[in-house]
């Protein structure tokens, strides 16, 4: 759910400094199924989208090699969802109590998506085959089981008093939340996307992330220009945008996957249309430093006819001096003062 401030003032802004970038009409489907067109003839792929989804990113060890579910079981899924909502609305509320966990969002809130995706694939990830990671560098591996990943994942876990803001990552922070390639999390799972002959702009609702992409072939920024969401160049293929993307800083990740990536690390989206309400969403991520080979996935999108709203985060916001203000005060106490 977001914040109920418009979005219109700061979506002015930006549509101003990518040279006038004009949201136009939705071009209308043809009757024949085809592809809707903007004015100038490229694919329409505008509008706000949501990828909320109950499919796992990475296909459950139980399945093994099971592709896809069977309308059975997706159906059977959306309900046990369903069902877990009503739990949770009707159960009674529970009083903090000192020395307890103060909690934080409740389920209304969260926005976990109704339904797999509608390929009915058991996970987001496609390639390798097994529906999983693939396999790391022995760099990386001996990262993942030292003490300081343990360290760093408690202490972002709240486990463990914050050792400094630096510790804690982009979304804490209010700086950068979704990275690229986007998966949904608990709430806040849309995108708004403008286009013009020129520019694609994508607005990711969560910590209102812009991604501005040129489709007019000029070359990346050089590497001593690192971004937190890298540096993009798009181009169509037929009616599906291609979006390269690298140069990105040190803060790049894939969420819930507790190692960093590197400097090397490119990815490739593909955004293509397939009906009026459906965006296909299909990306490739390569970093070699850390994957022992390329992986890819899938995530369509839905088409939400709702406005986007502000999600009113903001660097040195007040949660994060009480994240580091509360780990003091813990680290006194147990000191004994």
């Amino acid at each position: 759910m977001s914040h109920q401030c418009a979005v219109a003032v700061r979506f002015v802004v930006l549509v101003a400094s990518v040279a006038a970038l004009v949201w136009s009409p939705a071009a209308v489907q043809a009757q024949d199924g085809t592809t809707p067109r903007t004015g100038w003839g490229d694919p329409d792929i505008q509008g706000v989208w949501n990828n909320a989804t109950l499919t796992p990113f990475q296909r459950p060890e139980e399945l093994g090699m099971q592709e896809y579910l069977t309308e059975e079981e997706a159906a059977a899924i959306a309900q046990r969802q369903v069902d877990r909502n009503a739990e949770l609305f009707d159960a009674p509320a529970r009083r903090t109590e000192a020395g307890g966990n103060v909690g934080a969002y409740n389920n209304f809130w969260m926005e976990r998506g109704r339904a797999v995706v509608p390929t009915l694939r058991t996970s987001v990830i496609t390639d390798p085959p097994n529906g999983r990671l693939p396999a790391v560098t022995p760099e990386v591996e001996r990262w993942l089981n030292s003490d300081k990943a343990a360290r760093r994942t408690a202490m972002r876990r709240g486990d463990l008093p914050v050792d400094s803001y630096e510790t804690l990552d982009g979304g804490d922070r209010c700086l950068w939340y979704r990275g690229v390639p986007s998966f949904p999390t608990g709430y806040n799972n849309n995108y708004l996307i403008v286009q013009n002959p020129d520019y694609v702009l994508i607005l990711q609702e969560h910590i209102h992330d812009v991604r501005y992409i040129p489709l007019d072939g000029r070359p990346h920024l050089p590497a001593s220009v690192p971004q937190f969401a890298g540096s993009s160049r798009g181009r169509w293929e037929g009616d599906t945008l291609v979006v390269e993307t690298r140069n990105f800083n040190d803060h790049a990740f894939i969420r819930n996957f507790n190692a960093d990536l590197t400097p090397d690390l490119v990815v490739e989206e593909r955004f293509t249309r397939v009906s009026e309400d459906v965006l296909d969403y299909e990306f490739t991520v390569n970093d070699p430093n850390v994957w022992t080979q390329p992986w890819k996935g899938s995530l369509p999108m839905w088409l939400n006819p709702e406005p986007l709203y502000e999600y009113a985060c903001h660097e040195g916001n007040y949660g994060l001096e009480n994240i580091l203000a509360g780990s003091r005060a813990e680290e006194a106490a147990q000191a004994g003062k």
